[in-house]
């Protein structure tokens, strides 16, 4: 994260209304693309929906989950309703999922994401309690953050597309002061970028965020696997990482990953996500009673040349490479174990066969400052993640995609 003291204009305007040039297309999507990228966005979540990349044959994969009906997303649930609760829809963005397990596909969950452990922080020497929607802590602020509000289109282009969001005192249990908040998604080439900025004009407040994006860089098409375990993962700078509870809580700890151990993917490149299956360990490496197969858990990024791809996600099947490039000090590698093949796949994915998302079969990798850092004073951020009048947040990643 980064502070600046610069007011940003189209912040206070949180709430305009894009100009009447721009619409969605008949599909209710807003489109943005270039030679290499087609991006497709609504304003649920500020959700990305479909992202269509280049395979090694020249095709076009989608390769991000997501709902074939955009309503399944969310919806303003009926004004009465609203009013009940004393809630404008207008003013808050508020919207009801449809998918009760809610899984974040692509949007930006806030104003703090991950987790806030035993769902209390601590700003000036006062306590604050948010929502326990995570077992004994907080997930993402809560059952009404920003993943589920309805954000504003303010501008776009034919390569760029800006969201807005205003999110109101305590609209999220234990958030106080207003936060107007900000994502523009641009394509230039083979890359997709994603800016952020937010500030928090009344009063000092948690704010830390993320894109939320799940990957199947195959589209679900490989006849041998649905799996995510024949992707190759190469994080070069991140052999250091958050060590966990069973509740994929960080303890404090900050362990580092030997050479081919489970939570190895510094040490050389081409390394499978599946390459530790035989560990007896892996299976519940993520934790929840070893019932959490795979990942779950925060990377440290250390000492990364500026501008230096830290991550690296590739599959041999699909032929696709996509190379991340951020400001964060780390990202959540979260490989998808509690997905349970309920939810169906676009029908710009799968076979006859392959319609389902189920367990491990995609990687949602979050770049983000550290899980929990806000009660962790030994790691040195709790100030980096507070924000307050007169300071900017702000979040800068890019994916490039390419071919092997």
């Amino acid at each position: 994260m980064r502070y600046s003291t610069v007011a940003l204009p189209v912040l206070a305007a949180a709430t305009s209304v894009v100009a009447e040039a721009l619409k969605p297309g008949p599909d209710g999507k807003y489109t943005i693309s270039s030679s290499g990228v087609k991006a497709q966005f609504i304003p649920y979540g500020a959700t990305l929906t479909n992202l269509f990349v280049k395979d090694k044959n020249g095709e076009d994969v989608d390769v991000v989950l997501g709902y074939e009906d955009i309503d399944y997303y969310g919806n303003y649930p009926p004004q009465d309703f609203l009013t009940t609760l004393g809630i404008n829809e207008g003013a808050n963005g508020f919207a009801t999922a449809k998918d009760p397990g809610h899984p974040v596909y692509n949007s930006i969950p806030g104003r703090y994401v991950n987790r806030i452990g035993k769902g209390k922080y601590t700003i000036d020497g006062k306590t604050y309690t948010t929502q326990l929607n995570d077992g004994a802590n907080t997930l993402h602020s809560g059952t009404n953050n920003w993943s589920y509000r309805i954000w504003n289109v303010t501008d776009a282009t034919e390569d760029s597309i800006t969201f807005a969001v205003q999110d109101k005192s305590n609209s999220s249990q234990g958030m106080f002061g207003l936060v107007n908040g900000q994502v523009t998604y641009s394509v230039k080439g083979g890359t997709w970028k994603i800016k952020m900025e937010a500030t928090s004009p009344e009063a000092r407040t948690p704010l830390m965020l993320t894109q939320h994006t799940y990957f199947n860089l195959d589209a679900y098409k490989n006849p041998d696997t649905v799996k995510v375990w024949n992707h190759t993962l190469y994080m070069p700078y991140s052999k250091r990482y958050l060590i966990a509870d069973d509740a994929a809580l960080p303890t404090g700890e900050i362990g580092t990953a030997a050479p081919n151990s489970i939570n190895d993917f510094a040490s050389k490149a081409g390394l499978f996500l599946g390459h530790a299956q035989n560990d007896p360990k892996f299976a519940g490496n993520c934790g929840a009673g070893g019932a959490c197969e795979g990942y779950n858990g925060y990377f440290l990024i250390d000492d990364a040349p500026k501008d230096a791809v830290v991550v690296s996600l590739s599959s041999p099947f699909s032929g696709i490479k996509a190379e991340l490039r951020t400001d964060q000090l780390g990202v959540v590698v979260y490989s998808c174990n509690w997905m349970d093949g309920t939810a169906d796949l676009k029908s710009t994915q799968g076979t006859k066969t392959n319609k389902k998302v189920v367990r491990s079969s995609c990687v949602a990798i979050e770049a983000q400052d550290y899980v929990d850092g806000i009660n962790h004073p030994e790691w040195g951020r709790v100030e980096k993640q507070i924000t307050g009048p007169d300071q900017t947040y702000s979040w800068e990643s890019s994916w490039t995609f390419g071919t092997l």
